[in-house]
């Protein structure tokens, strides 16, 4: 490494003058920050991070360390960071295995910047927390394009209360059908998804049933169309759904009956059942409680 004295021996001979090692360390320090301060790009600044680790320069790490220290939410709302410091807090979260098991991106600043400066945080995450970040198509095809990238780190995705609408559930649907995927938890709260793009992502999932265990479409628009076509992916023997929120979706008659039918051909698995907003004179209800009185029903908790 740059600190070990024998390589700064080697180097010692391109300098003009004798200098001690500390001065050299120094030197060296300096160079390496200024190249981290020409390179916008996190990513290819983290070798450079680990060189100053080496030299025992932890300047830049500290100066991000005082708002990571802070214990608020948007702890870096507000705030004005360099390339440079941007590039630490990088470096910083990627060597925290809190942060990798579980990235919240409210706890740092909900806006598109940070979610793009911090995307190499994101991508090596575990369990990622969007909700409610105001992403834009722009972020948002850049947060997929860096999830595909490494689809099978993450098992928990939460995207609620943003606005793809259809063309960014397509997007997303992209990550899911990959069969390295294997994401169990997702979230899609109020995302304003039709009919089109609960198409695509039934469609995704039914080539990858496998993995995902929990699904939460609440507050969107399948329509009855939808809502059949994500019953068709319950009657899969290997579809693993153990809970399924749909409230407040506009859920019909039809709806209710594709998805009890699904329930009795494939009843081994779903155990929570959300649909939440249908009213209690609606037939479909009734359908649901003679579901409920089926000896082969494994379902334990159902809200409506």
């Amino acid at each position: 490494g740059l600190s070990l004295e024998s390589n700064q021996t080697l180097l010692q001979g391109l300098l003009r003058k004798t200098v001690s090692s500390s001065d050299i360390n120094q030197e060296t320090a300096a160079y390496i920050k200024q190249k981290i301060r020409e390179n916008p790009s996190p990513e290819k600044s983290i070798n450079l991070f680990h060189c100053l680790n080496e030299l025992n320069d932890r300047s830049l790490e500290q100066e991000v360390q005082t708002y990571l220290n802070r214990r608020d939410y948007n702890r870096l709302s507000g705030v004005s960071l360099s390339a440079a410091q941007w590039s630490a807090l990088v470096f910083v979260l990627l060597n925290s295995e809190e942060e990798l098991d579980e990235f919240n991106l409210s706890k740092y600043d909900r806006s598109e910047e940070c979610l793009l400066r911090l995307l190499p945080v994101i991508k090596a995450s575990r369990k990622i927390n969007l909700s409610n970040c105001f992403i834009t198509q722009k972020g948002w095809s850049a947060l997929i394009s860096a999830l595909r990238s490494n689809p099978s780190h993450l098992t928990e995705l939460n995207l609620s209360r943003n606005e793809p609408g259809d063309s960014g559930v397509k997007l997303l649907s992209a990550l899911l059908e990959d069969p390295h995927c294997k994401l169990e938890k997702l979230q899609l709260v109020n995302c304003s998804i039709g009919e089109e793009g609960c198409a695509a992502l039934i469609s995704a999932l039914r080539s990858n049933p496998s993995h995902l265990t929990e699904l939460n479409l609440s507050f969107n628009k399948p329509g009855d169309s939808g809502v059949k076509l994500l019953s068709a992916l319950l009657e899969d023997p290997h579809c693993k759904l153990k809970k399924l929120r749909l409230s407040y979706s506009s859920i019909g008659e039809e709806g209710c009956a594709a998805l009890i039918s699904a329930l009795r051909s494939n009843p081994s698995h779903l155990t929570e059942l959300d649909l939440r907003g249908i009213k209690p004179e609606d037939p479909g209800v009734k359908l649901l409680s003679a579901l409920l009185k089926d000896p082969h029903c494994k379902l334990k908790k159902l809200l409506i």
